[in-house]
């Protein structure tokens, strides 16, 4: 009798703890967690884990996704803010991008290189060694300062020129790079065109020298003796042939003589003064006067 009423209170408990627990407080069970699992796998090991693709066996119901958390709207307010942005970024002088600059160079409208530009490019391309004077085709050596007991004569930074834009000297001419210069633009822009590009060389009648003008006595000192003249005789051209100014002072030694009025400050030749018959006499005195061509 006494394990009969046992039996009765052990059933009565379990259902009244049955009873408790279905009434317990628990969440609700979130729909989106909701899926069909056919048979649970083995799990793979940790090496050898692979994200799968959800299936037709793994997908969300739709009445889940219909009811999943989306991201909530932007505030008006935000709204309001980007637009005003926007609308501000597009006025004019603020979208740089959106404008064309008004210095923007149309490349089309530049005219071809001239010849003596080009002329120009292919000197500046050409090595530096052997140059002088910081000019490519300019080439001989810098020598030590020239001194001289005669007041007026001497050479600060001289410098012995071998050749001229490609057209080699007689003999090498000591001078300053003033005169260099002057003579490597007249060669290179006169002197070589008017030849149709024969000449090979100058003949160097006289470069420095330390006396007075043509050689009078009691005469100012000559520009040979400031290492700033030089005296041209003859043009040498590629099939030998030779240009003297005593001899073939022509048409075309003249027009070439005329144009180095434009590249020295004094131009001496035939018919100038009785001295200078036979040889051009160019110079880059710093003459007061401007420049003085004869």
């Amino acid at each position: 009798m006494r394990g009969a009423f046992l039996a009765l209170s052990l059933v009565l408990a379990q259902a009244a703890l049955a009873e408790e627990v279905s009434q317990s407080p628990r969440p609700p069970a979130n729909p989106r967690l909701a899926v069909a699992v056919a048979e649970p796998a083995p799990p793979a090991p940790a090496s050898e884990a692979v994200v799968a693709a959800p299936s037709e066996a793994t997908a969300l119901p739709e009445a889940a996704l219909a009811s999943s958390l989306r991201p909530a709207p932007r505030p008006r307010a935000l709204v309001e803010r980007i637009a005003a942005l926007k609308a501000t970024s597009n006025a004019p002088g603020l979208d740089l991008s959106a404008q064309e600059p008004e210095d923007e160079v149309d490349i089309a409208a530049i005219p071809p290189p001239s010849k003596k530009e080009e002329r120009r490019k292919r000197r500046e391309k050409a090595s530096m060694k052997g140059a002088v004077c910081g000019v490519p085709a300019i080439k001989g050596e810098e020598i030590a300062r020239i001194t001289s007991n005669v007041r007026g004569c001497g050479v600060e930074d001289p410098v012995m020129v071998t050749s001229v834009s490609g057209v080699r000297l007689s003999q090498p001419a000591t001078v300053d790079c003033s005169i260099a210069k002057a003579l490597n633009s007249w060669v290179d822009e006169v002197a070589q065109p008017a030849f149709d590009g024969r000449l090979v060389e100058l003949q160097i009648a006289a470069h420095y020298i330390c006396r007075s003008r043509n050689n009078v006595r009691g005469a100012k000192i000559s520009e040979h003796g400031k290492g700033r003249a030089v005296d041209i005789s003859a043009f040498i051209l590629s099939n030998g042939k030779v240009l003297t100014v005593a001899r073939d002072y022509n048409r075309l030694l003249r027009r070439i003589y005329k144009a180095g009025c434009n590249y020295f400050m004094t131009t001496l030749g035939p018919g100038s003064d009785g001295y200078h018959e036979d040889h051009f006499h160019f110079d880059t005195s710093a003459r007061k006067g401007g420049r003085y061509c004869r």
